[in-house]
């Protein structure tokens, strides 16, 4: 994913993914080229570095039984983004129940998530809140 052009170009760096597709971190670093008019990080990076992890995520651990697509998201800037920032993302057991559940029996089900970018000093700079629609194919019902 690093060399995924959106990524690249924009300084974002996928630092972990855990095997199981349970858990990432994502860093941007500040550099000439996605800084925005101020000086800070362009907003448009921020958001980037969170737009496809829990729907990928979920897709890994729910299978090809699945659609999962992002539904919506939105962005609210807390505070100036300078220096490197990360994002981690967590799906839990309980994300997944809740998943399964909810589709068992072909109904859609929106999961949603809240995703802070934090900067080195473990304050929050963005929080992204991510919406994923989930639902079981009618074939493998």
């Amino acid at each position: 994913m690093n060399f995924w052009p959106p990524f690249l170009g924009s300084g974002i760096k996928l630092e972990q993914l855990s095997d199981d597709y349970r858990h990432a971190l994502v860093s941007l670093s500040a550099r000439w080229y996605n800084r925005n008019y101020v000086g800070t990080h362009f907003g448009g990076s921020l958001f980037s570095m969170t737009d496809p992890f829990y729907m990928l995520m979920y897709m890994q651990n729910l299978g090809r039984d699945y659609l999962v697509w992002d539904q919506e998201a939105s962005i609210r800037f807390v505070s100036p983004g300078r220096g490197r920032v990360t994002a981690r993302f967590e799906l839990t057991d309980q994300h997944l129940q809740a998943a399964t559940t909810a589709t068992a029996n072909g109904e859609k089900y929106l999961a949603e998530h809240i995703v802070s970018v934090l900067n080195a000093d473990n304050e929050v700079v963005a929080e992204v809140s991510k919406i994923i629609y989930i639902r079981r194919k009618a074939r493998a019902r």
